[in-house]
């Protein structure tokens, strides 16, 4: 039977993992607020794990379903399944009963483990049971089958409680915690890197969301090539990463930071107060909030100004520019980087150098890794177009997807000679750094001006009162279709929907200016991302409503 070190292949999850655990086996791996794993423990619990699934039945190629909070048995079960050659399918924990199902049955889960953990989204076993109503009265839960997602065999939640037609969590654990770590081990040595090691679904802001199988070879080598070629980890880095665990935005820090030996933090739930609290106390090097909801929420807390943040040298956001501006002030301290990336692609395949000038950090997302090539097309013609003009950024290379899961269709639409079409309106520079413009399908048509919504977005961003805004197309019987901005207003700020439209007059081509101005307070959210659809849908039953 093979060892630990004969089965720590580096081109795997789980060999990644297991080689991390022999190099540093006592530095930390994984720290929650409540909770820290040096990698020797998380290995052991992952092995554990592991143990589990084979006991139940999972084989490799199969399909596991995680649909949890951040929490340290997440981690512990994608890595546990990677080491048994099957799949782990990180479920959004936002989803509702019917996209639930929807996931559940697309993504042909075998087994799924839940939590009953705290979490700011919903209670999952009560979702689970609204999804397949007939999970509560299953008489054999090893051999589910529920009528919705037939291939399903067993739910279980790490839980003291056993939800109704749930496997009970204590049977499960313990089939693991005297395993054959050598069966395991056995197994992780013949998982191939070309094999599904992590299956993300899109986030579903305008459609049904779709499966992206990844590989282990591509999201291992993505995680290096974000580690050695932008971020330079070593074991001493402290990387703030709490975006969920059902996100590339989480998955590819903490493959970076193994590749290192860093420490990953982590949260339960981001809120930020407790994460100013976690940065200072854990002397963050690293902080990946990523996106501007999360980053906004730190600067504009109270005690954001009396925290200790001198530790950290790196900040990750994506954001409109004048944002941009904002959140680098706010952390003189530490260089701010951009990223270029979806799903699709690994997560993602370009961020900035840090040694960039400000300039080029702030409008451009960096140049793509070694390996990865991209060019711009003209989305009509599909004729390549020169450095500096607008158009589709297609991607090829290792980190690319194989296809959608279930979807010839749309895979057959989004291929072009081994070329992957994005679906994304960039440029690129005379040095091959992305600039990033919105997304193709996002490009406002206002009485016949192209107007991408992220232009008039990082606009909007500049107004002192503005914390976020959000910016879709509704019809309008002159132009046929004009801006809608929705805006958030900074903690005490104000700002009437007159205000806004005067800070465009004389400032912004008239044909992009807002024609209406909606102020929110909560954002109907993806995973990460607005959903824009719905935002529509609350401006059509307005309208609507005032008919």
């Amino acid at each position: 039977m093979p060892s630990i070190t004969e089965a720590a292949a580096p081109d795997t999850l789980g060999g990644l993992l297991l080689g991390a655990a022999e190099r540093w086996p006592e530095r930390d791996a994984l720290v929650f607020p409540d909770n820290r794993q040096t990698y020797a423990e998380l290995v052991e619990c992952a092995l554990q794990r592991a143990h589990s699934l084979m006991t139940f039945g999972i084989a490799p190629g199969d399909h596991v379903g995680i649909l949890m909070p951040n929490c340290p048995e997440y981690m512990e079960l994608l890595f546990g399944t990677a080491l048994v050659g099957a799949v782990a399918v990180p479920v959004n924990a936002r989803y509702k009963a019917e996209e639930l199902a929807y996931v559940v049955e697309n993504a042909d889960l075998v087994g799924l483990v839940t939590s009953s953990l705290a979490s700011e989204y919903v209670d999952f076993a009560a979702l689970l049971h609204s999804a397949f109503p007939d999970l509560a009265d299953a008489p054999e839960p090893r051999a589910l089958a529920p009528q919705r997602a037939p291939k399903l065999r067993f739910v279980t939640s790490v839980s003291e409680d056993t939800p109704s037609g749930f496997l009970p969590y204590g049977e499960f654990s313990a089939a693991g915690a005297n395993g054959d770590r050598a069966a395991v081990l056995a197994r992780q040595q013949a998982v191939p890197a070309a094999q599904p090691g992590i299956m993300m679904y899109t986030s579903g802001t305008t459609a049904n969301p779709k499966g992206c199988p990844l590989s282990h070879g591509a999201l291992v080598r993505n995680g290096a090539a974000m580690n050695r070629q932008r971020y330079f980890l070593g074991p001493e880095d402290r990387f703030w990463a709490p975006l969920p665990m059902f996100h590339m935005s989480s998955i590819l820090p903490l493959l970076a930071c193994f590749d290192a030996g860093a420490a990953m933090l982590s949260m339960n739930r981001v809120e930020a107060g407790a994460a100013l609290e976690m940065l200072e106390r854990e002397r963050a090097t690293i902080a990946f909030p990523a996106f501007p909801t999360v980053t906004n929420d730190l600067i504009s807390h109270p005690r954001f100004a009396s925290t200790d943040l001198s530790r950290l040298r790196r900040i990750n956001n994506v954001a409109p520019l004048e944002m941009l501006r904002r959140f680098q002030d706010a952390f003189p301290g530490a260089v701010q980087t951009g990223a270029y990336g979806l799903t699709e692609v690994c997560g993602v395949i370009s961020y900035n150098h840090p040694e960039e000038d400000l300039e080029s950090r702030l409008t451009t997302c960096g140049a793509p890794f070694d390996g990865v090539e991209v060019k711009i097309v003209d989305a009509d013609s599909l004729q390549p177009l020169p450095v500096g003009e607008r158009g589709e950024i297609w991607v090829r290379g290792y980190s690319v997807f194989g296809g959608y899961h279930k979807s010839p269709e749309k895979n057959a639409e989004s291929f072009v000679d081994g070329w992957f079409r994005t679906g994304d309106l960039c440029s690129l520079d005379e040095n091959n750094r992305i600039r990033y413009h919105g997304r193709i399908k996002d490009m406002l048509k206002v009485g016949g001006e192209n107007v991408a919504a992220v232009e008039i977005e990082s606009f909007l961003a500049s107004h002192p009162a503005v914390k976020l805004a959000v910016v879709i197309g509704v019809p309008d019987a002159r132009l046929l279709e004009v801006a809608a901005a929705f805006i958030e207003l900074q903690p005490g700020a104000q700002a009437t929907e007159r205000d806004i439209l005067d800070f465009c007059r004389g400032r912004i081509a008239s044909f992009k200016a807002p024609r209406h101005v909606r102020f929110v307070r909560e954002w109907p959210m993806s995973s990460t991302k607005v959903q824009k659809f719905k935002l529509r849908e609350w401006f059509d039953e307005e309208q609507r409503q005032a008919s």
